[in-house]
Order: C-alpha cells, then sequence, then structure tokens
C-alpha cells in the first residue's frame, strides 16, 4: 500500500527549447515520460500522476496504465503546474507531501526518490532536495551544473544555504551537484507559488532561490549518483544507451 499522504507528481510538457516532444521519445520501446512514471510507481511511497498541458502526453501515460491530470497551458513553472496538479487531485487535501519529480529523469532509481522523505521527521523542514558530490572539474566548472551548498546536520544531509551556477563554495571541500527533485509539504508549496520571483532567482535563474530568499528551510540529502537528464539529443541518446542494458 502507497501511503495516501504522499503525492508525486510528474509535470511534462512538448514544448521543450532544445528538445521538443520529449516526454514522447522513444527509449528502449517506451516514451521517456513512461520510464519516470514506471520509477516512480517502484517507489512505493504514494499517489503518483502526470502534471500535464498536452492531450497526446495524457494518452499515452493513460495507455500504458498510468494517471494523468490536465493542467493549464501558460504555467510559468513546473512548481505551478504540480501545485495546480495538486488541488485536482485532492481537493481534500489529505496529501501533507507533493514530490516535484521531473519527467526528463528516465534513469533515476525509486530508491533515489525515496531518499527525499526521511527529513520530514523534522517539523522545521519545508522542503526536501537531493545533491551528489561533485568528482569531476568539468562538472565543477559548468555553470550547467548547479551547485548546492549547505551546513552538515547529519549522515549524508545539508540544510541549505544557497544554490549557485558557479564554482562554490571557494577552497578545499566537497561541492555538491544539485539533483532538480524536490519535495515539498503542502503548505510550504501554497507559499512558495504564492510568492513573486526573488532577486537573487532572477539573477541565478534557480526558482529554488524564492524560497531561500523567503527564509523556508531546505534540507538537502546527499546520494550516490547524478540521475542522467535529457535535455538534448545526446542526453537522449545517453539515455538510449543506458537503459538499452538495463
Amino acid at each position: 500500500m502507497t501511503d495516501p499522504r504522499i503525492l508525486v507528481l510528474i509535470p511534462a510538457r512538448m514544448a521543450a527549447t532544445r528538445l521538443p516532444g520529449k516526454p514522447l521519445a522513444d527509449i528502449a520501446g517506451l516514451p521517456m515520460i513512461v520510464h519516470v512514471l514506471r520509477r516512480a510507481e517502484a517507489a512505493g511511497i504514494g499517489r503518483v500522476a502526470v502534471a500535464t498541458d498536452t492531450d497526446e502526453i495524457a494518452s499515452v501515460v493513460t495507455a500504458h496504465g498510468g494517471e494523468a491530470v490536465m493542467t493549464r497551458a501558460d504555467h510559468p513553472s513546473g512548481s505551478d503546474r504540480i501545485h495546480e496538479a495538486m488541488q485536482k487531485l485532492d481537493p481534500a487535501g489529505k496529501a501533507e507531501i507533493v514530490i516535484n519529480l521531473q519527467g526528463d529523469f528516465p534513469t533515476i532509481t525509486p530508491q533515489t526518490i525515496r531518499e527525499v522523505l526521511p527529513p520530514f521527521d523534522d517539523p522545521a523542514v519545508d522542503i526536501v532536495t537531493l545533491a551528489s558530490q561533485i568528482h569531476t572539474e568539468e562538472e565543477d566548472l559548468a555553470p550547467s551544473v548547479v551547485k548546492a551548498i549547505g551546513s552538515p546536520i547529519g549522515p549524508k544531509r545539508l540544510r541549505a544555504l544557497y544554490f549557485t551556477r558557479a564554482t562554490a563554495p571557494y577552497g578545499n571541500g566537497p561541492r555538491y551537484h544539485h539533483i532538480g527533485l524536490y519535495a515539498y509539504r503542502r503548505a510550504a508549496l501554497e507559499r512558495f507559488v504564492s510568492l513573486p520571483p526573488s532577486p537573487l532567482e532572477k539573477q541565478e535563474s534557480l526558482e529554488q532561490l524564492r524560497a531561500v530568499e523567503a527564509g523556508m528551510r531546505i534540507d538537502i540529502m546527499i546520494v550516490d549518483s547524478v540521475p542522467r537528464g535529457v535535455d538534448t539529443p545526446p542526453d537522449l541518446e545517453t539515455a538510449r544507451s543506458i537503459l538499452s542494458k538495463s
């Protein structure tokens, strides 16, 4: 039995700038969105649904036995899309934790998805996300790799201080590659989407800084590896290579 207090939502839209139509891209015989759906279901932590503005995506999801919810096409972010989906799927407010799982993580493992839950044992935590230690100079220097900066508060757990595209923090010591999977307390998601974009959010083009600037507590769980996101045609070929062997 999955927990009715947990809702796993996968936002998916066709109009990706660098890889249009990517939710339906074939990977090892299945559309990418179905791979993500299967991994969320295998995590076994809560109700899973795909939040989309496209009938074609919804039809593919339901044809593969999944649940889809239609959302508006004009949402500025995935967080706004999952907020609308949460309201539609759970109007009675039974879901206490809402997980935003990106629809372009076809190689993410069920265990990695489950890692966002333990910090919610602390009632002070508003949002939980993931990161993995950086081991290469290429990752370290790339602005496309967002760095998560935090203070250690337990085994493989940080309290977030900042997120940046720069190489940070300065000096010797570990640096962490942020993974864009978020889990929100329901009240935290409600507050987050009600806030205007913040100055640092706009400067860094990082939505999570809105929560940091608003004083919301974000905890970061450190996981062993970064799931392969699919943003470009080469990313897609990499995912096909990985999943064709599994």
